[in-house]
C-alpha cells in the first residue's frame, strides 16, 4: 500500500511524495492521522539544521484513528481515536526507571528522529497511546503534546495563588501556561509579548488589558517594576530562550523568586557576573523544563490536560489561526518561517476531517 508524506531528505530539501506504507512491529500500531500542528521546532528542522536522520517525515503534535495493529497489541486500540505522546523512552535509563521518561538518555522521537505525522499515517508503539473522549476533537488532541509541556513547566515551578507570576514569550507554549495558569485560579499574571495577535489571544484567553506588555513599544522593565512595587516577580517564566530575555528574567524577579526556563535556546546562553551575582544575593532558584510526563497514570500532565479538554475547561483551538489539507501544508511552513502573516497553531487536517478537527469518515 501507498501513502502521501512529507519527507524531509536534507536541509530545504522536503518533498511531498508517495511512499510505502509504515510497516508495524509487533507492538506498534498504525494511526491514520487527522490532525497534526505544525511545531515552531520543526520550521529550523526543516530549513536550517536537518534532522537525525534522513530521509525523515515531521511532525510530532498529532492526532488520529487506529487502522492497524502489531501481534502483541490489545485488539481493544483497533478503531481507537488517539493523542500520541510523541518521545519514544529506552525504558532502561536511571530516569525510565523512575518514570521520568521526559528525561530519558536514549529516547527516539516521532518526526525527528523517526517519521512523523506530516503524513497520511504513521507507526506508533502503543504505549504512546492515550484513548481520546469523544467529545475531544482531532484538533484539540494534535495540541496535547505543547498544552502537556506548558503544563508540566507550570506544575514544576506549582505558583501559589498569592504569588506575582510573569510570562516572557506568549508563542504557543506561552500562551498555554497563559491559559493553564488562568484556568488554575492564578490571577496575579502579567505578560510580555511582542505581537498584536499575541495581545489579542492574551485578552481573549482572560488576561486584563493592562497586563499585557509589548516589548517592542514598551519599556519591559519600567514596565514591571511599576506593576510589582519594584520587588519584581515571585514566579517568572521564560519562554523565549535567548540571553537577553534570561537575563531579564534574573534582573526582574524578586528575593527567593523563581525562575522557570521553557523556551528552547535561540542563541548562546552567556552569564555576566552581575547576572550571576543576582542569583547569588536575591537567593533565586532556576529551573528547567523540557517536554512532559506521560506515565499512563492519573496523576501526569496529558491526563491533567485531557481531563480539563474533556471537561470543556480550557478551549484551545481558539488558537488555531490556520489549517491547510496535507498537500498544502508548505504553506503552513512557509508562513512561519517568513513570518509573512500573523500565526498562533498551523494546523494540518485530513481531507476527511471536518475544519473543527471532528472526523466524519
Amino acid at each position: 500500500m501507498k501513502m502521501k508524506a512529507w519527507v524531509l531528505h536534507g536541509i530545504n530539501d522536503l518533498r511531498y511524495e508517495t511512499i510505502a506504507d509504515p510497516v508495524i512491529s509487533a507492538r506498534e500500531v498504525l494511526v491514520s492521522v487527522k490532525a497534526a500542528g505544525i511545531c515552531g521546532s520543526d520550521i529550523p528542522r526543516i530549513y536550517q539544521t536537518g534532522a537525525h536522520t534522513h530521509p525523515l517525515i515531521p511532525g510530532h503534535e498529532f492526532a488520529g484513528v487506529v487502522t492497524g495493529i502489531g501481534a502483541e497489541v490489545d485488539t481493544a486500540w483497533m478503531g481507537a481515536r488517539v493523542g500520541v505522546f510523541p518521545l519514544i523512552p529506552c525504558k532502561e535509563c536511571a530516569p525510565c526507571k523512575k518514570k521520568q521518561y521526559e528525561m530519558c538518555r536514549n529516547y527516539s522521537y516521532l518526526g525527528s528522529r523517526r517519521d512523523g505525522g506530516f503524513a497520511e499515517c504513521v507507526a506508533v508503539p502503543a504505549d504512546n497511546l492515550i484513548r481520546l473522549p469523544d467529545n475531544v476533537t482531532y484538533e484539540e488532541a494534535a495540541m496535547l503534546e505543547p498544552m502537556a509541556v506548558a503544563v508540566h513547566a507550570m506544575r514544576k515551578v506549582a505558583p501559589l495563588e498569592s504569588e506575582r507570576i510573569a510570562i516572557c514569550g506568549l508563542g504557543t507554549i506561552g500562551l498555554f501556561l497563559l491559559m493553564f495558569l488562568l484556568e488554575s485560579g492564578r490571577k496575579n499574571i502579567l505578560a510580555i509579548g511582542n505581537k498584536e495577535f499575541q495581545r489579542q489571544m492574551a485578552v481573549k484567553l482572560g488576561l486584563a488589558e493592562e497586563c499585557y506588555c509589548d516589548s517592542k513599544s514598551q519599556d519591559v522593565d519600567k514596565w514591571l517594576t511599576e506593576r510589582t512595587g519594584g520587588s519584581g516577580t515571585d514566579v517568572f517564566f521564560e519562554c523565549v530562550g535567548r540571553n537577553e530575555t534570561i537575563t531579564q528574567a534574573v534582573r526582574l524577579t524578586g528575593a527567593a523568586g523563581r525562575i522557570m526556563l521553557v523556551g528552547n535556546p535561540a542563541t548562546d546562553m552567556k552569564l555576566d557576573k552581575e547576572v550571576y551575582w543576582k542569583i547569588l544575593r536575591n537567593q533565586l532558584t532556576v529551573m528547567g523544563t523540557w517536554n512532559s510526563s506521560f506515565t499512563h497514570d492519573r496523576e501526569d500532565d496529558w491526563h491533567y490536560v485531557l481531563d480539563r479538554l474533556k471537561d470543556n475547561r480550557i478551549a484551545p483551538a481558539e488558537l488555531i489561526t490556520h489549517r491547510f489539507a496535507l498537500t498544502d501544508l508548505y504553506r503552513g511552513f512557509e508562513v512561519m518561517r517568513d513570518k509573512s502573516e500573523e500565526y498562533g497553531k498551523i494546523m494540518g487536517i485530513n481531507p476527511h476531517t471536518t475544519m473543527n478537527g471532528k472526523n466524519i469518515s
